[in-house]
């Protein structure tokens, strides 16, 4: 699949669009149309219904430790600035960018590859040409070799059937494994050097809080749902009496501006999470940590992705965060990256108990094995936490201690995005459906992440068809989201809802009329069976939870 194909018909359809459009878009920002929004508030349902409503608390199941029960949250966007300050964002939370003084373009610093190559650079008439060796670059894309040529011919004034004339040395790298920039053409730049030192830059947005605007007032939108989870364990301990083991969930935005968004809504700068903050104690933390790994890979092939394009891949230490005593990542190849590459979809981290100890103490580091409070040049705490006792203790066991946490964090907009890409699937064969094309484009959704879950068709528009498909419409509308539609031939009607992933189709005909049976078309098999109008509830609701 072409990323190409499905961007075009997520616009086409009503899934996505660019936000701020008519005024030529805002980078990094995206709008969900009216079958985008059903999709991804499917995803959203789908999370916390097996997450938290239905996770079976009195059952062990799918080897969990032991019973645990979880709860919910919603907490607000902005925030205490000290809570960024205590959880180390406010620091450490940044990529390294890197400034074009030719283009006046600003890259993140990792982002941006190339690979060096020696050709004779022709200028302007008159002149001589120069043998140059200079490190072309270009942002990450699908096909970066193709890239690096399109902007080595630019460069070295050539055109294609010159391109043999190139000699490429090494392999395609990130700009980052230079020591020295000074040879670097930008991916917009004419000549080389044009690249500043890298430079920290901070992803928080900052905003003010009330109508003065001093220092004093200003905050940050919040770059991650979790923090709000970790400030409110007391008061979620305290209202609910409930017990370690236990899990609070929260589906919300988060914002990171981000240097250079990019592949579509894979990196945004406005997103939506989904959080799940799990406390436990310490001895049992490990335990938990491979339980959350391994459920949260499952959840994402019993919703229909493919297994063979996900993955669960354990960082290595050198990429774990200051805080991390262990994270997976559960990774998807999405069509927009290299062949054999793959993109996080979901991190379970293993947080120990920094978190509640950095509201408890103030800002941690770590030091060897050891997470200690970072001081200031006087030898004062840097950031000073809020001094609540946030431990917890267990009456069964009669001892008082820190839970640890493990943070199951996935992102909705990219759980979205990747249960698009993987549903989009083309059918060449030829089928016998009257009035349909030979090629079928359809979104294979699991029914219960569809936006719409059934379309009812009368076959003609005469003979009391669009009565009797108006009263089905009517009933089945009060439990699912359904669609009528009347307009064309049925074939093409087909078409139309198995390009926005509607998984059943309902035909009223002349035998309706005689015997109350109607036509149950299934969109992945096409399969056609004839149910009465009676048991189409049942029939649809069976469906659903295959």
């Amino acid at each position: 699949m072409q990323m190409e194909e499905l961007v075009a018909l997520c616009r086409r359809r009503g899934f996505l669009f660019q936000s701020s459009e008519i005024y030529g878009g805002l980078n990094g920002f995206w709008d969900y149309g009216p079958l985008g929004v059903l999709l991804k508030r499917n995803v959203k349902n789908a999370w916390w219904n097996d997450m938290v409503e239905s996770h079976n608390e009195m059952i062990l199941d799918q080897g969990a430790p032991s019973t645990y029960e979880m709860t919910g949250i919603d907490c607000s966007i902005i925030m205490h600035p000290q809570v960024w300050k205590c959880s180390g964002h406010y620091d450490l939370f940044h990529d390294y960018m890197v400034d074009c003084k030719e283009s006046k373009k600003r890259y993140r610093y990792d982002h941006v590859k190339g690979r060096w190559v020696k050709g004779l650079k022709h200028g302007e008439a008159g002149t001589a040409a120069q043998e140059l060796t200079v490190f072309i670059t270009t942002m990450e894309t699908e096909e970066t070799q193709q890239a690096l040529e399109q902007a080595a011919m630019k460069f070295f004034g050539l055109r294609k059937k010159d391109l043999e004339s190139l000699s490429w040395e090494g392999e395609i790298e990130s700009i980052s494994s230079l020591d020295d920039l000074s040879q670097v053409v930008g991916p917009d730049a004419h000549h080389p050097g044009t690249l500043t030192s890298p430079r920290e830059f901070n992803l928080m947005f900052k905003t003010t809080i009330g109508a003065l605007g001093g220092e004093d007032d200003f905050s940050f939108l919040r770059p991650e749902t979790a923090q709000g989870i970790f400030v409110n364990f007391k008061n979620v301990l305290d209202s609910s009496r409930i017990k370690v083991p236990f899990g609070i969930a929260q589906v919300g935005k988060s914002f990171r501006n981000e240097i250079t968004p990019r592949n579509f809504t894979f990196r945004s700068r406005e997103f939506e999470q989904m959080e799940i903050e799990f406390f436990c104690h310490p001895e049992e933390s490990e335990k938990w940590y491979q339980y959350w790994r391994d459920r949260r890979f499952k959840w994402y092939t019993k919703m229909g992705l493919t297994s063979d394009r996900l993955r669960l891949r354990e960082h290595e230490q050198a990429e774990l965060a200051h805080y991390s005593c262990g994270t997976a990542d559960i990774e998807y190849a999405f069509p927009f990256l290299p062949e054999g590459e793959y993109g996080e979809l979901e991190g379970i981290a293993h947080r120990g108990d920094f978190d509640l100890r950095s509201h408890m103490e103030g800002k941690l580091v770590r030091e060897g094995d050891q997470l200690v409070l970072q001081k200031d040049a006087n030898g004062q705490p840097k950031y000073r936490g809020s001094g609540k006792d946030l431990t917890y203790f267990d009456d069964q066991r009669k001892e008082r201690f820190v839970p640890h946490v493990i943070e199951p964090s996935s992102g909705a907009d990219r759980a979205t995005l990747a249960f698009l890409c993987d549903a989009y699937t083309v059918d060449k064969a030829p089928t016998a459906e009257k009035g349909a094309d030979a090629e079928r484009v359809y979104l294979k959704f699991h029914p219960r992440l569809a936006p719409i879950k059934a379309a009812v068709f009368p076959l003609v528009k005469k003979d009391g068809m669009p009565e009797i498909a108006t009263e089905i419409y009517a009933e089945l509308k009060k439990h699912f989201n359904v669609q009528y539609d009347e307009k064309g031939a049925v074939g093409r009607r087909y078409r139309r809802q198995d390009e926005i992933g509607t998984p059943f189709c309902i035909t009223v005909d002349g035998q309706t009329v005689q015997d109350g049976t109607v036509t149950l078309r299934d969109r992945d098999t096409l399969e056609q069976r004839r149910v009465k109008k009676e048991d189409l509830l049942s029939e649809l609701n069976d469906r659903m939870r295959m």
